[in-house]
């Protein structure tokens, strides 16, 4: 099967990257062939498939020329879907997966394959499909409010950035594409979710719940240790340094258990300056150890020696790879309850569940992990991790590809 494969960024950066380049890789192993669409990027892996990519956009780097051009681009990119047209008639797809096209690409490219009757997924890693704000989080709190119709309090609230003109430039992308060209729902076969909570809040706000397609995130075969580990002697987080990642009640949390056990941080980020002050302010700097990103086999070697990884997010986690690489170590987790997170941890068997911007619950969750037989969750966590091997994945994907091509 001929497949193309699109997302704005086309190297590992993020957890949608991995997705999509794990499948591809995976998915060319078997033998189909795969074509690529992206973002031009000196950090991109080479392809031969680049000439046909967009020209690079940098929001932290815009000349004034590029800012006037900012709109049109966002909205709906005539660039994009030229060279979109053009890899279509070369490569001739079967079936066309997109992931992370926002902003940078455009759904202007969704159209090109409709009038060529070329099946179309879009990949849900994130609520930008349901709200202008991608992560919903904004202002201390997730703002379900600004979904659907009631888009234009994103603008009023300055939900993206706490900018009036950034709010207005996602709220008019918002407008344009839902409901002045619906470009989303005439264009798309199938939404692929990688949790029921976002099946359900995207079936709520903006798409047709029998055109979304539940397929969890996954873990690479070989990444799942063959033993769970023994308790280490530090907590552990792992990730972006983000004020809605919750890092902050984790920090709260540690102050209030008085046995001087350690926490480590391991990632960088924009709230990375906060937290420093926080932990200065509490008086932890002897307990707290940013550690800075790591590379992937460094960061295994940290999380086997940990005692648990936690993940106090307040925003609603999707289905994060971070988790499931966790629980593929043999490693307990202690999870807020938001997002599709809770599909993965059963509270007491695998991990431990507490409420998300609740610091007294989670403390009381991390004093647990001292109370249970340690080794009996390790290997209970280590276990559900099977679920999601990518070979799984694939046979998914595989089996959704083969049904959209032969109704076509």
């Amino acid at each position: 099967m001929k497949i193309l494969q699109v997302n704005k960024y086309h190297y590992y950066r993020a957890g949608a990257e991995k997705y999509y380049l794990d499948i591809s890789n995976e998915l060319k192993k078997q033998g189909h062939e795969l074509a690529y669409f992206a973002m031009q990027d000196e950090n991109n892996i080479n392809s031969k498939w680049s000439k046909y990519f967009v020209s690079k956009l940098d929001f932290h780097n815009l000349s004034y020329k590029d800012k006037l051009k900012l709109p049109g681009r966002i909205i709906y990119s005539l660039e994009a879907k030229r060279k979109f047209k053009k890899i279509v008639e070369d490569f001739k797809p079967d079936v066309i997966h997109a992931h992370n096209i926002y902003h940078h690409i455009s759904p202007s490219i969704l159209s090109v394959a409709k009038k060529k009757n070329i099946p179309v997924i879009l990949h849900l890693q994130d609520y930008k499909i349901i709200s202008p704000n991608y992560n919903i989080y904004s202002h201390g709190k997730n703002h379900w409010d600004y979904c659907g119709g009631r888009f234009y309090r994103c603008l009023f609230n300055k939900c993206f950035k706490n900018s009036y003109i950034q709010s207005f430039l996602v709220s008019l992308e918002y407008f344009v594409h839902h409901y002045l060209i619906n470009i989303y729902n005439k264009n798309v076969d199938v939404f692929i979710a990688p949790s029921l909570f976002m099946k359900e809040k995207a079936s709520m706000f903006s798409v047709e719940a029998e055109k979304i397609a539940v397929i969890n995130n996954h873990i690479q075969d070989n990444e799942i240790s063959n033993e769970a580990q023994p308790k280490g002697d530090y907590w552990l987080y792992f990730g972006r340094l983000a004020v809605e990642k919750g890092i902050q009640d984790l920090i709260s949390a540690l102050n209030k258990i008085d046995d001087n056990s350690k926490l480590k941080i391991a990632g960088d980020g924009p709230y990375k300056k906060e937290l420093e002050d926080l932990i200065l302010k509490l008086k932890l700097n002897d307990r707290v150890e940013f550690l800075g990103k790591k590379q992937k086999q460094e960061l295994k070697e940290i999380i086997k020696k940990a005692k648990a990884v936690i993940i106090p997010s307040i925003w609603p986690e999707n289905f994060p790879f971070a988790l499931l690489e966790t629980i593929a170590m043999g490693k307990p987790a202690i999870i807020a309850n938001s997002g599709g997170m809770p599909e993965i941890i059963n509270h007491e068997e695998n991990g431990f569940i507490f409420e998300a911007g609740n610091v007294d619950d989670l403390k009381e969750k991390m004093l647990n992990i001292d109370k249970i037989d340690y080794m009996n969750m390790a290997n209970k966590a280590l276990e559900s991790s099977k679920k999601y091997k990518l070979s799984k994945t694939i046979i998914d994907l595989t089996l959704l590809y083969n049904k959209l091509v032969i109704k076509k």
